[in-house]
């Protein structure tokens, strides 16, 4: 099995205080780049969410970095390309996705790519309400 984590999860992975850090670190820890992945619009997400947190929870530059390098070690970062990036793009508007929920459909669109069999993610109802194939993927880490 292949999982692709979404940018909730590895958040959660990352505040050893958050509700759902203790199943978010279990899945992470369990996983290898042969059998987890990333997006790596992700990766920019995490960085942003992590520096740019209020008060005592923003974390420097070099913390969300030296994280970023983790989650590089444990899974495979998976990008588009310029014509996968429009192809992904195309294909859900047709699906009528608009708005910030494009994100996730280019995150989702990676997990195809790296062919999972799940993706792993806090914000169930952000993607399942894409239908079809990604809502057939997504689970809870709780899930896993």
């Amino acid at each position: 099995m292949k999982a692709l984590l979404d940018t909730s999860v590895l958040v959660a992975t990352f505040y050893s205080d958050h509700e759902q850090h203790t199943a978010s670190l279990d899945l992470f820890v369990g996983l290898n780049p042969k059998t987890g992945a990333a997006a790596a619009h992700s990766l920019a997400e995490v960085y942003s969410t992590l520096t740019g947190m209020p008060g005592k929870r923003r974390v420097s530059p070099e913390h969300a970095l030296l994280f970023l390098g983790d989650v590089r070690e444990r899974l495979r970062i998976v990008g588009l390309g310029e014509h996968e990036y429009l192809q992904a793009i195309e294909g859900f508007a047709a699906e009528g996705v608009t708005g910030g929920a494009i994100y996730d459909a280019l995150i989702a669109q990676c997990a195809r790519k790296a062919q999972a069999s799940a993706i792993y993610t806090w914000n169930v109802k952000d993607f399942r309400r894409m239908g079809g194939w990604v809502a057939a993927l997504v689970r809870k880490p709780d899930e896993a």
